[in-house]
């Protein structure tokens, strides 16, 4: 695939995940690794990085003009696709992985390679839980909501405690930023920074190293090029869990 050209494809499949999460499967499978993502273009409207959940699927909550116009899609209609880009997920060893919300999405390939060996899954509710049953057959999970409707009453960084960090060479996360500063903050306590692996989202217009709206403080790293999967240590003096930019590059808070 062209990097500067997203190419047509069709959508073949939209599948409901939840009540605020569609999966759309379309006609092209894209060789990437584990946490690189795509730009997607959706004609007229804009384009946005996304994870892939699969070689050929991406998976959206609608939270703004580009999803609000994904999810008025049907199968049959097209959408473009330029990828991937970024650095992924590199993990060996047993791994540990964290995620909320839809911030699951661009961790399911790295389970269904078989390289996560626990997972802890959080969401608002219980209907709001992503890939339970598909990360359950292939990983040890386990399971927080917000509301107590399933398993852990509370936050998803709350079950970290009952895993012995200690186990794992890895920690990848993904899932709202508050969250993973979160789960930053206890492996920087517990002396482990280093092990954790963040895929952070921020504001992107290429999607290739070239603009610079996607650089993060105070280093000036690219997200679409040095990341967006970025090592824990790397992020503790960074703007990370404090504030992102949006187009204009205005800071706000995340």
């Amino acid at each position: 695939m062209h990097e500067q050209m997203p190419a047509g494809v069709t959508i073949t499949e939209i599948v409901e995940e939840t009540p605020s999460i569609r999966t759309f499967v379309f006609d092209r499978e894209i060789a990437a690794r584990p946490g690189q993502f795509v730009m997607v273009w959706v004609p007229g409207v804009d384009e946005i990085p996304m994870g892939l959940s699969s070689p050929s699927s991406i998976t959206v909550q609608k939270v703004g003009d580009a999803t609000t116009a994904l999810f008025a899609k049907n199968a049959g209609d097209r959408i473009g696709i330029r990828g991937p880009y970024g650095n992924g997920f590199a993990v060996s060893g047993r791994t540990l992985a964290i995620g909320g919300g839809v911030g699951t999405s661009p961790l399911l390939p790295l389970v269904e390679a078989g390289q996560v060996d626990t997972f802890l899954l959080g969401a608002r509710t219980a209907s709001e839980l992503l890939f339970a049953e598909r990360i359950r057959r292939a990983a040890a999970l386990m399971i927080a909501t917000d509301d107590g409707t399933a398993g852990h009453h509370g936050f998803v960084t709350e079950l970290v405690s009952r895993v012995d960090l200690a186990d794992f060479e890895h920690v990848c996360v993904c899932g709202p930023e508050v969250m993973m500063a979160a789960v930053l903050a206890i492996l920087d306590r517990e002396g482990c920074a280093e092990r954790g692996q963040f895929s952070i989202n921020r504001y992107m217009k290429c999607g290739v190293g070239l603009c610079g709206s996607c650089c993060t403080d105070p280093h000036g790293l690219r997200v679409c090029r040095d990341g967006p999967v970025f090592s824990g240590d790397v992020l503790l003096e960074s703007e990370f869990g404090r504030y992102a930019r949006d187009a204009s590059g205005s800071r706000h808070r995340v």
